[in-house]
């Protein structure tokens, strides 16, 4: 499995944030620990990867991560691990 504290934010990483970026780090960072949380032990690492790379992207300089609420940020995820093969179906290592 992957050690999810290489993957976590710091407040470095979040510099965009300016005076927020240790709030801006934590919010990310539950982002990733709940994945890591829900994720089946038997995952693909190279698939968990992946997806641990996709919430860095999208949520890594997005607007909303401070404002919306954390069962919104878990229903993301959510809504991540359920369609994840369908939208990335070459994401699977052969």
């Amino acid at each position: 499995m992957i050690d999810i504290h290489v993957v976590l934010a710091t407040p470095a990483d979040m510099e965009f944030w300016d005076e927020q970026a240790g709030e801006a780090a934590d919010r990310l960072n539950e982002l990733l620990h709940y994945l890591y949380a829900q994720a089946d032990e038997d995952i693909d690492t190279h698939q968990l990867e992946l997806m641990m790379q996709h919430i860095w992207e999208t949520w890594y300089q997005d607007q909303y991560l401070l404002d919306i609420d954390e069962q919104e940020l878990y229903d993301w995820v959510d809504q991540l691990m359920a369609t994840w093969d369908d939208e990335h179906p070459g994401a699977h290592l052969d």
